[in-house]
């Protein structure tokens, strides 16, 4: 059967996307994977969010400019549906979390991203939020789902009693801090454009992410379900947020900088992002995950 053009496709995809769809040569694709994103939440997703000890909040600090992913934690429900168009969510980021001034204006765009190791599920709900008297609500502009490609499994986890220590911030990764991003299998991206925000998962394995000076990462964009919200937002504004979570002690690296994304000859994508800001959080999450079962899905590193 085929499908009716789909209408007011500027809702779903600006002109960065759009570039880099057309550049790749995916637009029909696209725009047959576009209609699955609506503006309300339907009754699964709803069940799915209430299931889930933790969001992803990307948006960026009205103040400085910058980009930030920034994780939410708490007990089952503390993310839930109160509308058609709406989730609450019970409190906001940590205290001292860089996204703390930004979600406490009423208006500002922000991507979330929900994201369960258990079942390889996420969700994603970009809109605006605002401050309410026991965290912030979201008014949902797109809400879609992603396929479970590049999401590491992880069979359960535990809410341990941690306290977070107090955050380290510089301009450049440490020593250890290479370590780390060198040695991780997922991190979480969050971008920007005139008009929104969006929060994405980035998943491979071990080494996937390539450090090449402490202000300097890359990785290889891997094939996946052809919008190119992440890429286009990139194509229209540099800024990002990245998140890196050791699943086991709860630490929290944040990186805020710009990316660019390079397109070989040969049809592959890399990401080099310049890192600008860091904040390194000890214990900035309770949760803690069993150990990875690493996605099928995984290319296989040279």
């Amino acid at each position: 059967m085929e499908l009716e053009p789909m209408e007011e496709d500027t809702m779903t995809y600006h002109s960065g996307s759009r570039a880099v769809q057309d550049r790749v040569g995916v637009r029909d694709m696209a725009d047959h994977v576009g209609r699955s994103i609506g503006e309300g939440l339907r009754p699964v997703a709803a069940a799915f969010l209430e299931l889930q000890p933790m969001l992803v909040l990307g948006a960026a600090d009205p103040d400085t400019g910058r980009v930030w992913a920034s994780p939410v934690t708490g007990e089952p429900g503390f993310v839930r549906a109160t509308g058609p168009r709406q989730i609450s969510v019970a409190h906001g980021p940590r205290a001292g979390d860089p996204l703390t001034a930004a979600l406490a204006v009423a208006g500002t765009p922000v991507g979330t991203i929900a994201l369960d190791p258990r079942t390889r599920r996420r969700m994603r709900l970009n809109g605006r939020s605002r401050p309410t008297p026991r965290g912030l609500a979201v008014e949902a502009d797109q809400v879609f789902s992603n396929c479970p490609k590049y999401l590491q499994k992880r069979e359960s986890y535990e809410t341990v009693a941690r306290t977070p220590g107090e955050p380290l911030r510089g301009s450049e990764l440490d020593a250890s801090q290479r370590e780390f991003v060198r040695a991780a299998d997922t991190f979480l991206l969050a971008t920007v454009h005139g008009g929104g925000a969006d929060a994405s998962h980035r998943g491979g394995n071990p080494g996937f992410v390539h450090v090449t000076s402490p202000t300097e990462l890359s990785w290889r964009d891997y094939p996946g379900n052809s919008m190119f919200l992440t890429l286009g937002n990139l194509a229209a504004d540099p800024r990002a947020g990245l998140l890196f979570l050791d699943w086991e002690t709860g630490a929290a690296l944040q990186l805020s900088g710009t990316a660019r994304t390079e397109f070989a000859p040969d049809g592959t994508r890399t990401v080099r992002f310049t890192v600008e800001a860091v904040v390194d959080t000890p214990g900035a999450s309770p949760l803690r995950w069993s150990p990875p079962e690493y996605s099928p899905a995984n290319p296989t590193l040279p």
